[in-house]
């Protein structure tokens, strides 16, 4: 599978799917202006990673802030690695936040609550 790096913007994460090396992450902000045609590379790449996923798959977020539409997406990826969990396979989201941002650990104990695959949360120190 190619490997697929964007570069972040003001308003887009940096993205990272490399299924070789093991990393899947998304780092930054993501309030891009259409949530669609910037995601749309990344479902793609995930689709094909899902039919002949690692043994153990790493979900890095690292996002600092996102919008709305940005959260109904982060979602629908991760309900795709859900079903990667389903099939026997190991899957952990490691949710970085920092340490004070109340409203990024409550989002990863929503996601984790309702995507059932487990989660670690890890505090970034300021």
């Amino acid at each position: 599978m190619d490997r697929v790096e964007i570069e972040p913007t003001m308003e887009t994460p940096k993205v990272v799917l490399d299924k070789d090396k093991a990393i899947i992450e998304f780092a930054g902000n993501s309030l891009p202006e259409d949530v669609n045609s910037f995601y749309q590379p990344v479902l793609e790449w995930i689709d094909k990673y899902i039919e002949n996923p690692n043994e153990k798959t790493e979900i890095n977020m690292k996002l600092d802030y996102y919008n709305t539409s940005s959260s109904k997406m982060i979602l629908k990826i991760l309900e795709k690695f859900r079903e990667v969990h389903k099939k026997g396979f190991s899957v952990v989201v490691n949710w970085h936040y920092m340490e004070d941002d109340e409203d990024m650990i409550e989002a990863g104990e929503d996601y984790a609550e309702h995507l059932k695959i487990p989660f670690k949360m890890i505090p970034i120190q300021q």
